[in-house]
């Protein structure tokens, strides 16, 4: 592996490249007359805020949203000339902050707006801010249910420049849910009480569904990363991170040893066991390793699959790597525990969770190598 420090015991190869390609296709889906923005939450979904959002402005992305109003103020540490929206909304007594970095609140609550409203006429202004109506999802939003607060928003945003109407999707994962084709008639249904305003509802599984939910405005974010945004069907998306792991210790084991914590797993014949640098404290999620005797996911020395035996453990996860060539699987050579052959999916569908949990969750004593072959306009 190149340009790995000799220090590192893991490490995550971010493709950039392949980042880039899929928010190009998405863009693609969505059309020419949709902004495509990007979702860079969440210290860039466990990649990294800053080159993320880098890659992403050179391949043309100009809108961005992040959660909190610390993220937004790194991502206008990087440029003057994007758009960025703030999911959590106005925090009390913050709208300063918001103007002061040029940011934009996505605004859920009739006292947000009232807030908002009240700074834009002290300031004698008009800032923009976004307002989310909830068609659904009972989290955050003004309930398109509640038509009064609707036109008590729309009386107020005469105060401040409304620059977008969105919700949010509940269940654009699963395509045949009929929980989208209400989300999407009842985010409809209120916007004759709303402002005039670009309108956004799809995030990642929600451009797939069609351009019925498109509007002005896609939000993707797992899709961005590789992930999967839908049940059912091949993830058109690539793969953008691999990680791989330092062999710390190769040995020699017997028929009817056991292997890691509780002794779960018992050898049923003679075996080589390699020891890797990365566990649970790694963000490697203990339930996504083998259950009892079983065998785990495999991981790849080269072409040659390692299957994970024994209990992830906090910093140490143990792989049978006796059908692999003595000189492949050595102290000090890597192991590929996730990537284009066992994408973060195929790991969580093992754990009963989702994708965006095991790369949220990948430390950051993790090595981390961006690559760029590409350089976009």
């Amino acid at each position: 592996m190149d340009g790995i420090p000799e220090d590192a015991r893991a490490v995550l190869e971010i493709d950039l490249d392949a980042l880039c390609a899929n928010w190009s296709m998405l863009a693609g889906m969505a059309g020419p007359n949709v902004v495509c923005s990007g979702v860079v939450k969440a210290d860039g979904y466990g990649l990294g805020l800053e080159p993320v959002a880098r890659a992403l402005m050179q391949q043309g992305c100009k809108v961005f949203f992040v959660a909190s109003l610390s993220e937004g103020r790194r991502l206008r540490g990087l440029s003057d000339s994007i758009t960025v929206y703030i999911l959590d909304g106005l925090l009390p007594g913050a709208a300063h902050h918001y103007v002061s970095l040029g940011l934009r609140p996505v605004l859920s609550s009739l006292p947000e707006i009232v807030e908002w409203a009240a700074f834009n006429r002290e300031s004698q202004s008009r800032f923009p801010a976004a307002i989310q109506v909830d068609t659904g999802m009972n989290r955050l939003g003004i309930p398109v249910t509640d038509h009064q607060a609707l036109r008590e928003a729309a009386a107020l945003a005469k105060n401040f420049e409304p620059c977008l109407i969105m919700s949010h999707l509940a269940c654009a994962d699963t395509p045949e849910d009929p929980m989208n084709a209400r989300q999407l008639a009842g985010f409809k249904d209120s916007l004759s009480l709303l402002p005039d305003a670009p309108l956004s509802l799809a995030n990642s599984g929600g451009i797939f569904l069609g351009a019925d939910y498109h509007f002005d405005l896609v939000r993707p974010g797992i899709a961005l990363y590789g992930g999967r945004a839908f049940t059912g069907g091949v993830n058109p998306v690539r793969p953008v991170v691999r990680l791989c792991a330092r062999i710390l210790q190769v040995r020699d084991t017997a028929a009817g040893e056991t292997v890691g914590y509780g002794a779960s797993h018992v050898l049923t014949r003679p075996a080589r066991i390699a020891t890797i640098g990365c566990g649970y404290a790694d963000g490697f999620l203990r339930a996504i390793g083998p259950s009892g005797s079983a065998l785990g996911p495999m991981g790849f020395i080269g072409d040659y699959p390692v299957p994970v035996i024994g209990r992830v453990s906090m910093d140490l996860i143990t792989v049978d790597v006796t059908n692999v060539p003595d000189g492949l699987a050595v102290r000090g050579g890597w192991v590929e525990v996730m990537g284009g052959r066992v994408t973060v999916d195929d790991l969580t569908d093992r754990a009963g969770t989702i994708g965006y949990e095991l790369l949220t969750r990948l430390s950051n004593r993790i090595h981390r190598i961006y690559r760029r072959k590409v350089a976009s306009n």
